[in-house]
């Protein structure tokens, strides 16, 4: 197996729907944008290029014979790969194929479709797209949804195309083909095609975006020229830009990420996947306020948005594959109120949405693995203000932000994370003290200590560590004993049981070290009998009292977030059994069949695998759920720190606890940068330096 992956290893398994089955499209990016296919086999949705938006708005949607595709009723077959996405069904005698990208440096999609007569005969053929256009430029995008307007639409007298104007702005769409003999109606685009027997048939169809007419008819006419072309070029730029992650000095990325050389499938599989779910949301948007930008979610919800929780799950990735940026992502967050949004809106650089109360835990993790995997220890003592006060060093911020719980104490030791939308927003018991975060403070006291004594202040080292040691006994108050899994206290003291996967992983990936061995035991048995499947995990217990308050997959019993197995897998290697993450691989790695993670996917009594891997949640209401999010790099941690048990300090030691005889002895990690050195790791440890 080659070390650095091309689009093809990323093919997903075919996925068979039939009109608006309860199936996520896949989108795609060429990182400037994002676009996801509909239902059907040309219809597109969800075209935005910051700054001009569409909305949810789906166009293209195919006409044969003078009917919609749809109302035929037929199956469509959808396969995706990084480049593209291909697209197909059989009307009767004629098969219908398409594939669709998002072109190199364009603000648009192209869908190029093959018609093929399979009958015995001559076959006459209308085709068509139904055109709709609501683009605009309003900004700052502050809601799931990207913002539209009415469009006036109206055929273009020298090209095959419709332009479509918004109302307030300049913006513009442009939706056309390049097929001779074709026209363009008032709402649609049509050609009539005889077919030999056997004959094949194919054209493009071009949708281009822009801020300006001129701009976008010129991007459209150089698009529409040579549709077969864009479609190689979307594969030359993918596989390019995997080549780049995967090669030290690159010329894509400020850095890149290890090879890895494993005889362990499912190993390589998930790692490969969490580098991809992480590559996927780089944005290189002229229209970003930060430069070189990830997103969280894509296609269709909170574009042009990143959520600091997302972006620390994938902290790792970040750091070693594209430090730059993840510094001034890290340097424009200390500078706003992270207690009071949950990430910003790329194109203003303004907050976005309300308080997560992860935040301070997120932002130590962000700053300690920019300055570990990159050896940047002087980055703590840069000088930068936060919101509300003067400058001061990196160091203080993560001070601040680890002693920050003491001010959400109410009337007892643990702190009070406040009510459902500053936690999982759809587990009305998981609210308040949970031991998820405050045992994440003990981390966060020690992670500052060892910033603090890095430094020379040893009184304020020491006293970080009494404090994280006197915090322990009270997390243990939340435990649910012989259970497994904990309580979360409420204002009147009341302790609500919540058998929920983020108190096993956060618990058991901060403070595993601190439990007695018992404690740990049940932990491992609470999630091997109520949370782990075979290809995927519940996030809720179907045991749990709050199983019937909300089916959103992300956080209940019908599934789990994307980082969830990841990180229940790191937590049992630290809660002692590497065993049990090592056979849990096969299966979850049967799940990276549909592109990058899905916000979220079903777990297999909720719906039916795809050919045995947990399919990705809905998007539609009661569902919600995304078609990706950017949390994927959480995988690639798993095998970096989890299995090879890589452990770079902000000191620039560097020490090796490997799990590897679970998973494969003989695998090796190369050119991983710790410590801000290349090194090799195996079982036996760094096994070459630089």
């Amino acid at each position: 197996m080659r070390p650095i992956p091309t689009v093809d290893d990323f093919t997903s398994d075919p996925v068979v729907q039939r009109y608006d089955d309860m199936v996520n499209p896949p989108g795609l990016t060429n990182f400037l944008g994002a676009v996801q296919v509909d239902h059907d086999v040309t219809a597109v949705r969800s075209v935005n290029f910051a700054p001009v938006s569409h909305g949810d708005t789906v166009t293209g949607a195919l006409w044969v014979d003078g009917r919609l595709f749809r109302s035929y009723g037929e199956p469509v077959t959808i396969q995706w790969r990084p480049d593209r996405v291909v697209r197909s069904a059989r009307l009767g005698d004629l098969v219908i194929e398409s594939t669709t990208v998002t072109p190199p440096g364009v603000d648009g999609v192209v869908v190029d479709v093959a018609v093929t007569n399979t009958s015995g005969i001559e076959r006459m053929v209308r085709l068509g797209l139904s055109v709709a256009s609501t683009v605009t430029q309003a900004g700052p995008w502050r809601a799931p949804e990207p913002p539209s307007e009415p469009n006036a639409l109206a055929p273009l007298p020298d090209r095959v195309a419709l332009l479509g104007r918004a109302e307030t702005t300049a913006a513009v769409s442009v939706q056309g083909l390049d097929a001779d003999g074709a026209r363009a109606g008032d709402r649609s685009l049509e050609v009539d095609v005889s077919l030999a027997p056997g004959e094949r048939y194919r054209f493009g169809y071009v949708h281009v975006v822009g801020t300006e007419a001129e701009g976008a008819l010129a991007a459209y006419d150089s698009v529409v020229a040579d549709v077969p072309g864009q479609v190689a070029a979307a594969r030359a730029l993918w596989d390019d830009t995997l080549r780049a992650a995967f090669t030290p000095g690159n010329d894509q990325f400020s850095g890149h990420v290890p090879t890895l050389e494993t005889s362990n499938d499912a190993l390589r599989r998930l790692y490969w996947w969490g580098v991809l779910g992480v590559i996927w949301f780089r944005r290189d948007s002229p229209a970003s306020h930060l430069g070189r930008v990830y997103d969280t979610l894509m296609p269709r919800y909170w574009q042009t948005t990143t959520f600091i929780w997302d972006f620390s799950l994938s902290s790792m990735i970040h750091a070693l594959l594209d430090p730059e940026p993840m510094r001034r992502q890290i340097e424009h967050w200390i500078a706003l109120d992270i207690h009071r949004h949950f990430g910003t809106e790329w194109q203003t650089g303004g907050p976005a949405g309300y308080w997560y109360s992860v935040n301070d835990y997120a932002m130590i993790r962000l700053v300690r693995d920019y300055v570990r995997w990159n050896g940047e220890p002087a980055f703590l003592d840069v000088q930068l203000a936060a919101h509300d006060g003067p400058a001061k060093p990196v160091a203080e911020h993560v001070a601040d932000w680890a002693t920050a719980w003491e001010g959400f104490r109410k009337a007892h030791a643990l702190a009070d994370y406040g009510g459902i939308d500053n936690l999982l927003e759809c587990v009305s018991s998981y609210v308040h003290e949970v031991a998820s975060l405050n045992a994440a403070n003990v981390w966060c006291m020690r992670a500052a200590a060892d910033v603090a004594a890095l430094r020379g202040d040893g009184g304020l080292a020491d006293d970080l560590r009494t404090k994280a040691d006197a915090l322990v006994p009270h997390v243990g108050e939340l435990y649910v004993e012989g259970q497994g899994f904990w309580h979360a206290r409420q204002p009147d003291g009341r302790l609500l049981p919540v058998r929920h996967c983020y108190d096993f992983t956060t618990v058991g990936m901060t403070i595993a070290a601190d439990l007695p061995e018992r404690q740990r035991e049940e932990m491992v048995a609470f999630f091997v009998r109520e949370l782990r499947t075979p290809s995927w995990m519940r996030a809720l217990s179907p045991y749990d009292d709050d199983a019937a308050f909300s089916v959103r997959p992300d956080h209940q019993w019908n599934g789990a977030y994307p980082a969830w197995p990841a990180d229940a897998a790191r937590s049992l290697i630290e809660l002692g059994r590497p065993d049990v993450a090592a056979d849990w691989l096969s299966g979850l790695a049967r799940t990276a069949n549909q592109g990058p993670p899905g916000q979220a996917h079903f777990v297999e009594e909720a719906a039916e695998p795809l050919n045995g891997g947990a399919v990705k949640s809905p998007p539609q209401f009661p569902y919600l759920i995304d078609w990706s999010c950017s949390s994927a790099g959480a995988w690639s941690a798993l095998v970096v720190e989890g299995f090879f048990g890589v452990r770079p300090e902000v000191d620039g030691s560097l020490t090796v606890r490997s799990r590897l005889a679970a998973v494969d002895p003989d695998a090796r990690l190369r050119n991983l940068r710790a410590g801000g050195r290349l090194v090799d790791v195996g079982a036996e440890g760094v096994v070459d330096a630089q």
